[in-house]
């Protein structure tokens, strides 16, 4: 008897095998590296990491073109990489990059945004003595880049057991990294057991689904329960369950309503460069994987289980528009804005067009620069404590603290509108052609009134995002509030992430049609 060895395309995998490889050897330089320089090792690995991976993406582009077959299939098809698949990394690792920036920003008082002692009780003597001490987290760079490496195999797994492995390999970091943050402690462990908690739930109705799935296919190959999908004569009702469930893991990860109920919360609480990495790359991430459910699986039950997602994305916008209208702080009315967005781009999932695939990828990728942008900036509005001499504390993110910024900063004031102005999807801002793009898809399939239900609801959506530029620009503060507010300075990491995701939200506004080419060229999966 002969063994065969398998054949392994490491040029198509070796973009996920420099993140997670890089995110090995920053476990070690915990160990083994001294206190002083770890901090810039482990930030100098994660930026040639994620570097790294741009430079095996762009290598592995020729090998997704139509004319070598679409895509490879590695792993004995546990991953395919595709032209979506790659295209979808490539914005992970853009994203995860800007990010990476904002998490390794220090204020001029040489703090960073998490606690010294992430395990510390709040308010212990253990945790004083940290502080004292000036201890930092640096293994945040490893738990981000473990997360990031999960991102990156989400929308690429070609079967279900990979689907499951890259939700926990993306999840458990995040879990942690949420209860890291340096203020309001409580609040930051409070969110971090509320994610970890829902988070498992969802997963076991996820590894449910896939054993429903299971059952009714005799695999967990997607090309094979599509195949027998399509060649069944009859819906099944293990089907239908099997993928209803699959979908509930998936939207509870892009915080989809009636899923969405923890994300104020670990928005609210998280370490604010954390939020802006979780807002931005597992939004990303989930709704690749969703898109390839439904478009290699899903597609010929339009009839069966598409109403639901029509009823999914309806309900997501209303409720995330409304609810962020009463919102007074402003990292819980950005997250009540994620969950509408994440209803404006189920509406491109559901169009079951071409163009709805490639509208999906342009729209998340202006969301996540805005968002990044946005969450940098509420990084830098800290509050001061009264009298003489004030140490800078918190960030202000109550919306009456940012009254009149405007005029005391106000280049950080018409950047932070740039990014609001994208969200809500004014012309000339990368958020109105994602928008368009979502859109049109679902009118060209035949759904137009959930084109005109997203058109009302960004319409209202306008009204929270323009009160923030009316308080910065135009409103006088209340007595005592401008002086207990303030926009620190910092060694500039943030500023130039800031300043990148700005440029690319105007560049996709005013130049969008390569973008929009290329995406429209390459929204085809393989199975």
């Amino acid at each position: 008897m002969s063994f065969n060895p398998p054949e392994v395309a490491w040029g198509a995998i070796a973009p996920v095998l420099v993140v997670l490889g890089a995110a090995v050897l920053g476990v070690l330089v915990e160990a083994f590296v001294p206190q002083k320089v770890r901090r810039w090792t482990q930030f100098g690995l994660t930026m040639a990491a994620l570097a790294g991976a741009a430079v095996a993406l762009a290598a592995l582009w020729p090998d997704t073109a139509p004319s070598s077959g679409g895509g490879v299939v590695a792993l004995g098809g546990s991953m395919v990489l595709d032209r979506p698949a790659v295209i979808l990394q490539g914005a992970l690792v853009m994203l995860g990059l800007l990010s990476v920036l904002v998490i390794a920003d220090r204020t001029d008082a040489g703090q960073d945004a998490f606690a010294p002692a992430g395990a510390a009780v709040p308010g212990s003597d253990y945790e004083r003595l940290a502080t004292s001490r000036g201890l930092a987290q640096t293994e945040v760079y490893p738990l981000v880049l473990f997360a990031l490496g999960g991102m990156m195999i989400f929308p690429a797994t070609g079967d279900l057991l990979t689907l499951f492995v890259a939700l926990e390999v993306l999840s458990l970091p995040l879990y942690l990294l949420t209860g890291l943050a340096r203020r309001r402690r409580l609040l930051s462990q409070e969110a971090s057991v509320k994610y970890f908690l829902l988070g498992a739930f969802a997963s076991a109705v996820l590894l449910f689904g896939i054993a429903l799935l299971y059952g009714y296919s005799g695999s967990v190959r997607l090309s094979e329960i599509a195949t027998t999908v399509g060649g069944a004569a009859g819906v099944d009702p293990m089907l239908v369950a099997g993928l209803v469930m699959l979908m509930v893991g998936l939207l509870f990860k892009v915080g989809a309503v009636p899923f969405h109920s923890w994300t104020p919360d670990v928005y609210q609480g998280a370490p604010t460069p954390i939020t802006g990495f979780m807002a931005a790359c597992t939004k990303i991430a989930a709704f690749g994987a969703l898109l390839r459910v439904v478009y290699v699986v899903a597609a010929p039950l339009q009839w069966d289980l598409m109403p639901l997602l029509w009823a999914v994305a309806a309900v997501t916008m209303v409720v995330g528009t409304v609810v962020a209208l009463v919102q007074t702080d402003v990292k819980r009315l950005l997250a009540y804005s994620s969950i509408a967005h994440a209803g404006f781009v189920l509406v491109g999932v559901v169009a079951l067009q071409q163009s709805g695939v490639s509208g999906v990828l342009f729209y998340l990728v202006a969301y996540g620069l805005a968002t990044v942008g946005a969450f940098g900036i509420v990084t830098l509005v800290r509050e001061v404590n009264e009298g003489p001499g004030g140490a800078t504390v918190a960030e202000a993110t109550a919306l009456t603290q940012w009254t009149g910024l405007g005029r005391r900063h106000p280049l950080l004031a018409v950047t932070f509108t740039l990014f609001l102005l994208s969200f809500a999807g004014i012309p000339l801002t990368a958020g109105f052609i994602g928008k368009y793009a979502v859109f049109s898809a679902v009118v060209a399939g035949g759904q137009a009134w959930l084109a005109v239900l997203g058109v009302l609801a960004s319409a209202a959506a306008v009204f929270f995002y323009v009160w923030i530029v009316v308080l910065m620009f135009f409103k006088d503060p209340e007595p005592g509030v401008a002086e207990t507010t303030t926009v620190v300075r910092s060694e500039g990491l943030t500023a130039v992430a800031v300043g990148i995701a700005a440029v690319g939200t105007v560049a996709l506004g005013v130049l969008p049609s390569w973008l929009l080419d290329l995406l429209g060229n390459a929204a085809v999966f393989v199975r």
